[in-house]
């Protein structure tokens, strides 16, 4: 097993946040990972994988392990789906191309979201009306204390929105090493009633689309708005769009008839995070190096030597400024290593 000492991680998260890991193992198999959970010489463990998904404001005083577990193979399908195992170390995007390319449904509205395929139900990733939870199966993860393997169906993860028992009770205490999803053959359900899709499409006369259409479709909207974390240091969607209740949402829109918003199934309303951190005057601001991105202000971004710090700092401006201006809380999506 290769540890190595003081390795910078600044190509290891989306970031682009220049901290040291004190050591630092690359995991490539089952067993390995076993084992690195086991060296007793390091007692501190820190697990990356992606690294989309997280705000680094220090070094990391542990072994970092980078989990870079690939693989991906049917196991199970009939003549309408198929479930598909895909180790964590797999990149997400990479996973929904290759899925379009085997005439597989059921990604299709998830394409460009960064980060790997491990990561993916830490948070059940969305996007464009689709969630990771609706094409889910199970997962394997490990157990940290005992190096055991232990599956979780979609039920045991406790899905919601942006939000999973990885985020909650069994937060830290499991390394997710596969997910098993369930994809359509045929007979694919389209979804293009949320965000741009439908308009993306009328633009390219596109009336009736392929999944690769609805793909295409959200890969030009998401360029258009997002920035690529290769040329800019970014995480993505930084901030949670705010779900508040009927009386609450009532009050909201009366003050602001203009807002965009969603309804929800259970009586409750989604509001545009990103709308309301414009209407603050945000969007595009820079301070310094860390900066709200000047067509999507939902993202947070590094123009080239932010601190972690930095732009933790600037999330919490907004949040305050945000709740002083329409008294909603807005929640960061990003996991944050302080």
């Amino acid at each position: 097993m290769n540890i190595q000492e003081n390795i910078s991680l600044k190509s290891y998260n989306t970031f682009g946040i220049d901290v040291k890991a004190r050591f630092f193992v690359e995991i490539t198999g089952l067993v390995q990972l076993q084992k690195a959970l086991e060296l007793k010489a390091y007692p501190k463990k820190f697990i990356i994988s992606g690294g989309s998904n997280m705000l680094l404001t220090k070094d990391i005083d542990a072994l970092v392990m980078y989990i870079n577990l690939k693989g991906v193979t049917v196991v199970e399908e009939d003549e309408n789906s198929v479930e598909v195992k895909v180790m964590a170390g797999e990149n997400w995007h990479e996973l929904v191309m290759w899925s379009l390319e085997q005439g597989y449904g059921g990604l299709e509205n998830l394409s460009l979201i960064p980060g790997n395929v491990g990561t993916a139900p830490i948070q059940n990733i969305g996007a464009y009306g689709v969630e990771l939870k609706d094409v889910f199966v199970s997962c394997a993860a490990m157990e940290v204390k005992t190096g055991e393997l232990v599956g979780f169906d979609n039920e045991a993860c406790q899905f919601g929105y942006r939000d999973s028992i990885f985020k909650n009770e069994a937060k830290d205490k499991y390394i997710i090493t596969s997910v098993v999803l369930k994809l359509t053959k045929k007979n694919h359900v389209l979804h293009t009633g949320y965000g741009s899709i439908e308009n993306e499409l009328k633009n390219n006369g596109i009336v009736h689309p392929t999944i690769k259409d609805i793909s295409d479709a959200v890969i030009a909207i998401r360029r258009s708005k997002l920035p690529d974390p290769k040329e800019i240091g970014n995480s993505g969607s930084f901030f949670k769009n705010p779900i508040v209740s009927k009386k609450a949402f009532d009050k909201f829109s009366k003050k602001h008839p203009e807002a965009p918003f969603y309804e929800m199934d259970d009586n409750q309303y989604k509001i545009p995070a990103g709308w309301l951190i414009e209407q603050c005057g945000l969007k595009g601001k820079r301070f310094g190096d860390a900066g709200v991105h000047e067509r999507q202000a939902l993202v947070l971004v590094n123009y080239g030597n932010a601190t972690g710090k930095e732009i933790l700092e600037l999330a919490q401006k907004i949040q305050e400024t945000v709740y002083k201006t329409f008294k909603i809380k807005i929640q960061s999506e990003v996991n944050i290593i302080k």
